[in-house]
């Protein structure tokens, strides 16, 4: 299963301004923002990510509401939890 995870932007790479790197449960991944260039990411910001691409901006209350809908979800999330820490999409 692959879903779209609420994420955290903790940093935007100064390197390259398309990747930033995002938090969920502890879980710290490198994810590509440029389809969200116009929408001015940054450390803080709740984006929705699915296969390695920010889909959208979300707000913190959604996110986090969404986040406890997945944990219910329990071994399906701990999978995407787990190829997410291991880079896979």
């Amino acid at each position: 299963m692959c879903l779209a995870v609420p994420t955290e932007v903790v940093e935007i790479r100064d390197d390259d301004p398309d990747v930033a790197v995002v938090e969920v449960s502890g879980v710290r991944r490198a994810i590509n923002i440029g389809l969200l260039t116009s929408e001015g990411v940054q450390p803080g910001d709740w984006v929705l990510v699915h296969v390695g691409f920010a889909m959208s901006k979300i707000d913190e209350a959604e996110a986090r509401a969404t986040l406890r809908l997945l944990e219910e979800l329990g071994q399906a999330y701990d999978d995407e939890l787990q190829a997410m820490a291991e880079g896979v999409d």
